[in-house]
Protein backbone atom coordinates (compact mmCIF):
# COMPACT_ATOMS: atom_id res chain seq x y z
CA UNK A 1 0.00 0.00 0.00
CA UNK A 2 1.37 3.42 -0.96
CA UNK A 3 1.96 5.99 1.76
CA UNK A 4 -0.80 8.59 2.10
CA UNK A 5 0.39 12.04 3.12
CA UNK A 6 -1.50 14.94 4.59
CA UNK A 7 -0.76 18.57 3.76
CA UNK A 8 1.92 19.34 1.21
CA UNK A 9 3.15 15.81 0.89
CA UNK A 10 6.35 13.99 1.81
CA UNK A 11 9.91 15.12 1.65
CA UNK A 12 11.95 13.38 -1.05
CA UNK A 13 15.70 12.88 -0.77
CA UNK A 14 17.11 14.25 -4.03
CA UNK A 15 20.56 15.73 -4.47
CA UNK A 16 21.32 18.51 -6.96
CA UNK A 17 24.89 19.46 -7.85
CA UNK A 18 24.82 23.17 -8.59
CA UNK A 19 28.47 23.16 -9.61
CA UNK A 20 28.12 20.27 -12.05
CA UNK A 21 27.93 20.47 -15.82
CA UNK A 22 24.51 18.77 -16.01
CA UNK A 23 21.53 21.16 -15.93
CA UNK A 24 19.48 21.16 -12.72
CA UNK A 25 16.33 20.09 -14.57
CA UNK A 26 18.12 17.06 -16.04
CA UNK A 27 19.48 16.17 -12.60
CA UNK A 28 16.01 16.40 -11.05
CA UNK A 29 14.41 14.30 -13.78
CA UNK A 30 17.16 11.68 -13.50
CA UNK A 31 16.89 11.57 -9.72
CA UNK A 32 13.15 11.01 -9.78
CA UNK A 33 13.40 8.37 -12.51
CA UNK A 34 16.03 6.49 -10.49
CA UNK A 35 13.95 6.70 -7.30
CA UNK A 36 10.96 5.21 -9.13
CA UNK A 37 12.93 2.50 -10.94
CA UNK A 38 14.75 1.46 -7.77
CA UNK A 39 11.54 1.26 -5.77
CA UNK A 40 12.32 4.12 -3.36
CA UNK A 41 9.15 5.73 -4.67
CA UNK A 42 6.40 3.13 -4.95
CA UNK A 43 3.53 2.98 -7.45
CA UNK A 44 0.64 5.12 -6.19
CA UNK A 45 2.81 7.11 -3.79
CA UNK A 46 2.13 10.81 -3.59
CA UNK A 47 4.81 13.32 -4.54
CA UNK A 48 5.23 16.80 -3.08
CA UNK A 49 3.45 19.62 -4.80
CA UNK A 50 5.57 21.53 -7.31
CA UNK A 51 5.62 24.53 -4.95
CA UNK A 52 6.75 22.40 -1.99
CA UNK A 53 9.43 20.45 -3.89
CA UNK A 54 10.78 23.72 -5.29
CA UNK A 55 11.01 25.06 -1.73
CA UNK A 56 12.75 21.91 -0.49
CA UNK A 57 15.34 21.97 -3.28
CA UNK A 58 15.82 25.74 -3.51
CA UNK A 59 14.89 25.91 -7.20
CA UNK A 60 12.19 27.66 -9.18
CA UNK A 61 8.68 26.22 -9.25
CA UNK A 62 8.75 26.44 -13.05
CA UNK A 63 11.74 24.08 -13.17
CA UNK A 64 9.86 21.50 -11.08
CA UNK A 65 6.72 21.91 -13.21
CA UNK A 66 8.76 21.26 -16.36
CA UNK A 67 10.35 18.19 -14.75
CA UNK A 68 6.97 16.77 -13.66
CA UNK A 69 5.60 17.44 -17.16
CA UNK A 70 8.41 15.46 -18.77
CA UNK A 71 7.90 12.52 -16.40
CA UNK A 72 4.13 12.58 -17.08
CA UNK A 73 4.93 12.27 -20.78
CA UNK A 74 7.28 9.35 -20.14
CA UNK A 75 4.68 7.52 -18.04
CA UNK A 76 6.48 7.77 -14.70
CA UNK A 77 3.88 10.03 -13.06
CA UNK A 78 0.12 10.38 -13.15
CA UNK A 79 -2.15 13.21 -12.11
CA UNK A 80 -5.83 14.16 -12.24
CA UNK A 81 -7.35 17.59 -11.90
CA UNK A 82 -7.76 18.35 -8.22
CA UNK A 83 -5.63 15.38 -7.18
CA UNK A 84 -2.02 15.00 -6.13
CA UNK A 85 0.82 13.97 -8.42
CA UNK A 86 1.52 10.27 -7.92
CA UNK A 87 3.96 7.62 -9.11
CA UNK A 88 2.55 5.58 -11.99
CA UNK A 89 2.51 1.80 -12.03
CA UNK A 90 5.94 1.52 -13.66
CA UNK A 91 7.53 -1.94 -13.73
CA UNK A 92 10.44 -2.21 -11.31
CA UNK A 93 13.83 -3.04 -12.65
CA UNK A 94 15.29 -6.46 -11.98
CA UNK A 95 17.34 -5.02 -9.11
CA UNK A 96 14.15 -4.25 -7.14
CA UNK A 97 12.31 -7.49 -7.76
CA UNK A 98 12.44 -9.91 -4.85
CA UNK A 99 13.70 -13.14 -6.37
CA UNK A 100 13.47 -15.06 -3.10
CA UNK A 101 10.92 -17.86 -3.15
CA UNK A 102 10.07 -20.42 -0.52
CA UNK A 103 11.20 -23.87 -1.45
CA UNK A 104 7.59 -24.96 -1.45
CA UNK A 105 4.23 -23.31 -0.76
CA UNK A 106 3.22 -22.75 2.83
CA UNK A 107 0.84 -25.44 4.07
CA UNK A 108 -2.86 -24.73 3.82
CA UNK A 109 -3.41 -26.06 7.35
CA UNK A 110 -0.44 -25.39 9.56
CA UNK A 111 -0.18 -27.19 12.91
CA UNK A 112 2.83 -25.11 14.00
CA UNK A 113 3.32 -24.95 17.75
CA UNK A 114 3.88 -21.85 19.84
CA UNK A 115 1.55 -19.65 17.78
CA UNK A 116 -1.47 -18.13 19.55
CA UNK A 117 -4.74 -17.21 17.87
CA UNK A 118 -3.54 -14.06 16.11
CA UNK A 119 -7.06 -13.13 14.97
CA UNK A 120 -8.19 -12.89 18.61
CA UNK A 121 -5.77 -10.13 19.54
CA UNK A 122 -7.92 -7.69 21.57
CA UNK A 123 -7.64 -4.79 19.15
CA UNK A 124 -10.34 -2.65 20.73
CA UNK A 125 -8.96 -3.09 24.24
CA UNK A 126 -5.40 -2.43 23.11
CA UNK A 127 -6.51 0.66 21.19
CA UNK A 128 -8.24 1.92 24.33
CA UNK A 129 -5.13 1.21 26.40
CA UNK A 130 -2.87 3.07 23.95
CA UNK A 131 -5.17 6.09 24.00
CA UNK A 132 -5.16 6.04 27.79
CA UNK A 133 -1.38 5.81 27.83
CA UNK A 134 -1.06 8.79 25.50
CA UNK A 135 -3.60 10.79 27.50
CA UNK A 136 -2.03 10.20 30.90
CA UNK A 137 1.71 9.95 30.23
CA UNK A 138 3.69 12.57 32.08
CA UNK A 139 5.84 14.82 29.92
CA UNK A 140 8.93 13.84 31.91
CA UNK A 141 8.31 10.17 31.12
CA UNK A 142 8.81 10.84 27.41
CA UNK A 143 12.51 11.43 28.06
CA UNK A 144 15.11 8.65 28.32
CA UNK A 145 14.14 6.91 31.51
CA UNK A 146 15.14 4.05 33.76
CA UNK A 147 16.51 1.18 31.60
CA UNK A 148 14.56 -1.20 33.84
CA UNK A 149 11.37 0.13 32.28
CA UNK A 150 8.52 2.39 33.22
CA UNK A 151 7.88 2.41 36.96
CA UNK A 152 4.11 2.07 36.49
CA UNK A 153 4.37 -1.12 34.46
CA UNK A 154 6.95 -2.59 36.83
CA UNK A 155 4.62 -1.93 39.75
CA UNK A 156 1.65 -3.44 37.91
CA UNK A 157 3.66 -6.48 36.78
CA UNK A 158 4.92 -7.10 40.30
CA UNK A 159 1.37 -7.19 41.61
CA UNK A 160 0.16 -9.37 38.74
CA UNK A 161 2.98 -11.90 39.11
CA UNK A 162 2.47 -12.14 42.86
CA UNK A 163 -1.27 -12.60 42.42
CA UNK A 164 -1.39 -14.95 39.43
CA UNK A 165 1.98 -16.72 39.39
CA UNK A 166 2.86 -16.83 43.12
CA UNK A 167 6.15 -15.14 42.27
CA UNK A 168 8.33 -13.10 44.59
CA UNK A 169 8.32 -9.84 42.65
CA UNK A 170 9.64 -6.42 43.67
CA UNK A 171 9.30 -3.62 41.07
CA UNK A 172 12.93 -2.67 41.73
CA UNK A 173 14.06 -6.10 40.49
CA UNK A 174 11.95 -6.18 37.30
CA UNK A 175 13.45 -5.28 33.92
CA UNK A 176 11.10 -4.77 30.97
CA UNK A 177 12.43 -6.30 27.75
CA UNK A 178 11.36 -6.92 24.17
CA UNK A 179 10.49 -10.59 24.64
CA UNK A 180 11.98 -13.90 25.63
CA UNK A 181 15.02 -13.72 23.36
CA UNK A 182 16.19 -10.40 24.76
CA UNK A 183 15.40 -11.40 28.33
CA UNK A 184 17.43 -14.58 28.00
CA UNK A 185 20.29 -12.70 26.40
CA UNK A 186 20.36 -10.10 29.18
CA UNK A 187 20.40 -12.78 31.88
CA UNK A 188 23.10 -14.87 30.21
CA UNK A 189 25.38 -11.92 29.48
CA UNK A 190 25.13 -10.93 33.13
CA UNK A 191 25.99 -14.50 34.16
CA UNK A 192 28.91 -14.57 31.74
CA UNK A 193 30.37 -11.50 33.42
CA UNK A 194 30.24 -13.45 36.69
CA UNK A 195 32.26 -16.33 35.25
CA UNK A 196 29.52 -18.76 34.20
CA UNK A 197 30.68 -20.60 31.09
CA UNK A 198 28.37 -23.62 30.77
CA UNK A 199 24.59 -23.51 30.38
CA UNK A 200 22.37 -26.59 30.60
CA UNK A 201 19.13 -26.85 28.63
CA UNK A 202 16.26 -29.31 28.54
CA UNK A 203 16.36 -32.01 25.88
CA UNK A 204 13.99 -32.10 24.09
CA UNK A 205 13.59 -28.38 24.38
CA UNK A 206 14.89 -25.57 22.22
CA UNK A 207 16.50 -28.08 19.87
CA UNK A 208 18.99 -26.76 17.36
CA UNK A 209 17.11 -23.55 16.65
CA UNK A 210 17.65 -19.83 17.11
CA UNK A 211 17.60 -19.88 20.90
CA UNK A 212 20.56 -22.22 21.24
CA UNK A 213 22.36 -20.50 18.39
CA UNK A 214 22.07 -17.26 20.35
CA UNK A 215 23.38 -18.91 23.52
CA UNK A 216 26.31 -20.36 21.62
CA UNK A 217 27.16 -16.99 20.10
CA UNK A 218 27.45 -15.58 23.60
CA UNK A 219 30.34 -17.99 24.12
CA UNK A 220 28.65 -20.54 26.38
CA UNK A 221 29.11 -24.27 26.22
CA UNK A 222 25.59 -25.70 25.92
CA UNK A 223 24.89 -29.12 27.45
CA UNK A 224 21.63 -31.08 27.14
CA UNK A 225 19.81 -32.58 30.12
CA UNK A 226 17.13 -35.23 29.54
CA UNK A 227 13.46 -34.66 30.34
CA UNK A 228 11.08 -37.41 31.46
CA UNK A 229 7.54 -37.54 32.82
CA UNK A 230 8.65 -35.61 35.94
CA UNK A 231 10.45 -32.86 34.05
CA UNK A 232 14.17 -32.22 33.89
CA UNK A 233 16.44 -34.90 35.39
CA UNK A 234 18.12 -33.05 38.27
CA UNK A 235 20.68 -35.79 38.92
CA UNK A 236 21.77 -35.61 35.27
CA UNK A 237 21.93 -31.83 35.55
CA UNK A 238 24.26 -32.10 38.55
CA UNK A 239 26.62 -34.30 36.54
CA UNK A 240 27.06 -31.66 33.82
CA UNK A 241 28.95 -29.26 36.05
CA UNK A 242 26.87 -26.37 34.69
CA UNK A 243 26.21 -23.34 36.88
CA UNK A 244 23.16 -22.21 34.93
CA UNK A 245 20.15 -24.02 33.48
CA UNK A 246 17.26 -22.81 31.31
CA UNK A 247 13.93 -24.50 32.12
CA UNK A 248 10.22 -24.43 31.25
CA UNK A 249 8.82 -25.91 34.48
CA UNK A 250 5.15 -24.85 34.26
CA UNK A 251 4.55 -26.60 30.91
CA UNK A 252 7.73 -28.09 29.53
CA UNK A 253 8.30 -27.16 25.93
CA UNK A 254 7.62 -29.27 23.96
CA UNK A 255 6.67 -32.38 25.97
CA UNK A 256 4.05 -30.59 28.05
CA UNK A 257 5.02 -32.22 31.37
CA UNK A 258 4.95 -30.23 34.61
CA UNK A 259 8.05 -30.21 36.78
CA UNK A 260 7.32 -32.54 39.72
CA UNK A 261 7.27 -31.03 43.25
CA UNK A 262 10.22 -33.11 44.47
CA UNK A 263 12.30 -31.97 41.51
CA UNK A 264 11.44 -28.35 42.18
CA UNK A 265 12.97 -28.65 45.62
CA UNK A 266 15.89 -30.68 44.26
CA UNK A 267 16.59 -27.91 41.74
CA UNK A 268 16.53 -25.25 44.44
CA UNK A 269 18.98 -27.33 46.50
CA UNK A 270 21.23 -27.86 43.46
CA UNK A 271 21.33 -24.12 42.76
CA UNK A 272 22.21 -23.31 46.37
CA UNK A 273 24.93 -25.98 46.58
CA UNK A 274 26.56 -25.07 43.24
CA UNK A 275 26.11 -21.29 43.52
CA UNK A 276 24.10 -21.71 40.32
CA UNK A 277 21.26 -19.82 38.65
CA UNK A 278 18.03 -21.19 37.17
CA UNK A 279 16.56 -19.26 34.23
CA UNK A 280 12.82 -20.00 34.30
CA UNK A 281 10.93 -19.52 31.04
CA UNK A 282 7.35 -19.18 32.32
CA UNK A 283 6.06 -20.83 29.15
CA UNK A 284 2.31 -21.34 28.60
CA UNK A 285 1.57 -20.60 32.25
CA UNK A 286 -1.62 -18.67 31.45
CA UNK A 287 -3.49 -21.54 29.80
CA UNK A 288 -4.27 -24.62 31.92
CA UNK A 289 -7.23 -26.98 31.52
CA UNK A 290 -7.14 -30.25 33.46
CA UNK A 291 -5.49 -29.17 36.70
CA UNK A 292 -4.94 -26.19 38.95
CA UNK A 293 -2.36 -23.64 37.80
CA UNK A 294 1.19 -24.29 38.94
CA UNK A 295 3.08 -21.41 40.54
CA UNK A 296 6.53 -20.35 39.44
CA UNK A 297 9.66 -22.14 40.53
CA UNK A 298 10.95 -18.67 41.31
CA UNK A 299 8.39 -18.47 44.10
CA UNK A 300 10.30 -21.05 46.18
CA UNK A 301 13.85 -19.99 45.25
CA UNK A 302 13.74 -16.30 44.41
CA UNK A 303 17.39 -15.76 45.22
CA UNK A 304 18.47 -18.33 42.62
CA UNK A 305 15.94 -17.91 39.78
CA UNK A 306 15.72 -15.45 36.90
CA UNK A 307 12.05 -15.45 35.85
CA UNK A 308 11.26 -14.62 32.21
CA UNK A 309 7.75 -13.83 31.00
CA UNK A 310 6.16 -12.25 27.93
CA UNK A 311 2.81 -11.41 26.35
CA UNK A 312 3.77 -13.21 23.13
CA UNK A 313 1.33 -16.06 23.81
CA UNK A 314 -1.28 -14.19 25.84
CA UNK A 315 -1.59 -11.30 23.36
CA UNK A 316 0.62 -11.67 20.25
CA UNK A 317 4.31 -12.18 19.38
CA UNK A 318 4.37 -8.83 17.55
CA UNK A 319 3.87 -6.98 20.84
CA UNK A 320 7.57 -7.52 21.69
CA UNK A 321 6.94 -7.02 25.39
CA UNK A 322 8.33 -9.13 28.20
CA UNK A 323 9.94 -8.93 31.60
CA UNK A 324 12.81 -10.28 33.65
CA UNK A 325 12.33 -10.76 37.38
CA UNK A 326 15.90 -10.70 38.66
CA UNK A 327 17.41 -12.22 41.79
CA UNK A 328 18.59 -9.19 43.80
CA UNK A 329 22.26 -10.09 43.37
CA UNK A 330 21.88 -9.99 39.57
CA UNK A 331 19.59 -6.97 39.19
CA UNK A 332 22.31 -4.36 38.70
CA UNK A 333 24.17 -6.49 36.15
CA UNK A 334 21.01 -7.24 34.12
CA UNK A 335 19.93 -3.59 34.22
CA UNK A 336 23.36 -2.58 32.91
CA UNK A 337 23.06 -5.11 30.07
CA UNK A 338 19.67 -3.64 29.17
CA UNK A 339 21.08 -0.11 29.23
CA UNK A 340 23.91 -1.12 26.91
CA UNK A 341 21.51 -3.02 24.65
CA UNK A 342 18.93 -0.35 23.86
CA UNK A 343 18.58 2.09 26.82
CA UNK A 344 15.05 0.85 27.49
CA UNK A 345 11.86 -0.43 25.86
CA UNK A 346 9.17 1.85 24.32
CA UNK A 347 7.41 3.70 27.14
CA UNK A 348 3.98 4.15 25.57
CA UNK A 349 3.67 0.41 24.90
CA UNK A 350 4.63 -0.26 28.51
CA UNK A 351 2.03 2.17 29.80
CA UNK A 352 -0.61 0.64 27.53
CA UNK A 353 0.11 -2.83 28.90
CA UNK A 354 -0.09 -1.46 32.44
CA UNK A 355 -3.50 0.08 31.68
CA UNK A 356 -4.69 -3.17 30.10
CA UNK A 357 -3.78 -5.17 33.20
CA UNK A 358 -5.00 -2.60 35.75
CA UNK A 359 -8.36 -2.26 34.02
CA UNK A 360 -9.08 -5.99 34.19
CA UNK A 361 -9.27 -6.22 30.39
CA UNK A 362 -6.16 -8.41 30.26
CA UNK A 363 -7.65 -10.95 32.69
CA UNK A 364 -10.91 -10.86 30.75
CA UNK A 365 -9.06 -11.59 27.50
CA UNK A 366 -7.22 -14.52 29.10
CA UNK A 367 -10.45 -16.02 30.41
CA UNK A 368 -11.99 -15.82 26.96
CA UNK A 369 -8.95 -17.34 25.28
CA UNK A 370 -8.85 -20.25 27.74
CA UNK A 371 -12.30 -21.18 26.48
CA UNK A 372 -11.25 -20.80 22.84
CA UNK A 373 -8.14 -22.95 23.25
CA UNK A 374 -9.97 -25.56 25.32
CA UNK A 375 -12.49 -25.99 22.49
CA UNK A 376 -9.70 -26.33 19.91
CA UNK A 377 -7.88 -28.78 22.13
CA UNK A 378 -11.00 -30.92 22.28
CA UNK A 379 -11.43 -30.61 18.52
CA UNK A 380 -7.93 -32.05 18.06
CA UNK A 381 -8.62 -34.92 20.46
CA UNK A 382 -11.90 -35.73 18.69
CA UNK A 383 -10.43 -35.46 15.19
CA UNK A 384 -7.59 -37.84 16.01
CA UNK A 385 -10.00 -40.27 17.64
CA UNK A 386 -12.03 -40.34 14.42
CA UNK A 387 -9.29 -40.30 11.79
CA UNK A 388 -6.20 -41.75 13.51
CA UNK A 389 -7.21 -43.65 16.64
CA UNK A 390 -3.83 -45.34 16.83
CA UNK A 391 -2.21 -42.07 17.84
CA UNK A 392 -1.70 -41.31 21.54
CA UNK A 393 -1.71 -37.68 22.71
CA UNK A 394 0.15 -36.27 25.70
CA UNK A 395 1.04 -32.82 27.01
CA UNK A 396 -2.51 -31.51 26.84
CA UNK A 397 -2.84 -30.11 30.35
CA UNK A 398 -1.84 -26.58 29.30
CA UNK A 399 -0.91 -24.37 26.38
CA UNK A 400 -1.97 -24.87 22.78
CA UNK A 401 0.08 -27.77 21.50
CA UNK A 402 0.18 -31.50 22.12
CA UNK A 403 2.58 -34.37 21.45
CA UNK A 404 1.33 -37.11 19.14
CA UNK A 405 3.04 -40.48 19.58
CA UNK A 406 3.02 -42.29 16.23
CA UNK A 407 2.31 -46.03 16.09
CA UNK A 408 5.10 -48.52 15.48
CA UNK A 409 6.21 -48.56 11.87
CA UNK A 410 5.52 -44.88 11.22
CA UNK A 411 8.59 -42.77 10.43
CA UNK A 412 8.39 -39.20 11.64
CA UNK A 413 10.17 -37.72 8.64
CA UNK A 414 8.00 -39.66 6.16
CA UNK A 415 4.79 -38.50 7.82
CA UNK A 416 5.91 -34.87 7.83
CA UNK A 417 6.92 -34.97 4.16
CA UNK A 418 3.76 -36.74 3.02
CA UNK A 419 1.57 -34.33 4.97
CA UNK A 420 3.29 -31.40 3.31
CA UNK A 421 2.37 -32.83 -0.08
CA UNK A 422 -1.25 -32.64 1.08
CA UNK A 423 -0.79 -28.98 2.16
CA UNK A 424 -0.80 -29.84 5.86
CA UNK A 425 2.04 -28.63 8.05
CA UNK A 426 3.15 -31.21 10.63
CA UNK A 427 6.30 -30.92 12.74
CA UNK A 428 8.45 -33.68 14.19
CA UNK A 429 9.89 -33.87 17.69
CA UNK A 430 13.32 -34.22 16.07
CA UNK A 431 13.43 -30.44 15.60
CA UNK A 432 13.32 -30.05 19.39
CA UNK A 433 16.06 -32.61 20.13
CA UNK A 434 19.65 -31.43 20.17
CA UNK A 435 20.71 -34.64 18.44
CA UNK A 436 18.00 -34.32 15.79
CA UNK A 437 17.00 -37.94 16.45
CA UNK A 438 13.76 -39.00 14.76
CA UNK A 439 12.99 -41.79 17.23
CA UNK A 440 10.78 -42.28 19.06
CA UNK A 441 8.52 -41.01 16.28
CA UNK A 442 6.52 -38.09 17.63
CA UNK A 443 4.86 -34.96 16.31
CA UNK A 444 4.39 -31.63 18.07
CA UNK A 445 0.92 -30.49 17.00
CA UNK A 446 -0.07 -26.88 17.58
CA UNK A 447 -3.72 -25.84 17.57
CA UNK A 448 -3.60 -22.27 18.86
CA UNK A 449 -3.93 -20.49 15.52
CA UNK A 450 -6.38 -22.91 13.88
CA UNK A 451 -10.14 -22.89 14.11
CA UNK A 452 -12.02 -26.04 15.06
CA UNK A 453 -13.13 -26.69 11.48
CA UNK A 454 -9.55 -26.30 10.17
CA UNK A 455 -8.31 -28.73 12.82
CA UNK A 456 -10.90 -31.32 11.80
CA UNK A 457 -10.19 -30.92 8.09
CA UNK A 458 -6.42 -30.96 8.55
CA UNK A 459 -6.42 -34.15 10.62
CA UNK A 460 -8.90 -35.78 8.23
CA UNK A 461 -6.52 -35.06 5.36
CA UNK A 462 -3.58 -36.85 7.03
CA UNK A 463 -5.31 -39.37 9.28
CA UNK A 464 -4.16 -42.34 7.21
CA UNK A 465 -0.55 -41.14 7.51
CA UNK A 466 -0.71 -40.94 11.30
CA UNK A 467 -2.34 -44.25 12.15
CA UNK A 468 -4.64 -46.98 10.95
CA UNK A 469 -8.36 -46.62 11.49
CA UNK A 470 -9.53 -48.94 14.12
CA UNK A 471 -6.32 -48.73 16.16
Amino acid sequence: MAIEWAGLGPEVLLRLDRDGAEPLRAQLEGGLRAAIREGRLQAGERLPSTRELARQLGVSRGLVQDCYGQLYAEGYLTARVGSATRVAAVAATSSTVDKSRPERPAPGTDFASGVPDLASFPRADWGWAVREACRTVATADLHYGDPRGDRTLRRVLAGYLRRVRAAVADPADIVVCTGFAQGLGLALRALSRQGVGTVAVEDPGYGRGETLDAVGRLGFEVVPVPVDEGGVDVAALARTGARAVVLTPAHQSPTGVVLAPDRRHALAAWAAERDAVIVEDDYDAEFRYDREPVGTLQGIAAARVVLLGTVSKSLAPAMRLGWVVCPPHLTAAIVEEKRLSDRGSPVLDQLALARLIESGRYDRHLRRMRGVYAARRQALVDALARHAPGVRLTGLAAGFHAVAHLPAGRREEDVVAAARERSVGLYGMSAFRMSGATTPAQLVIGFGNLGERAIEEGIAAVGDLLGTKGG
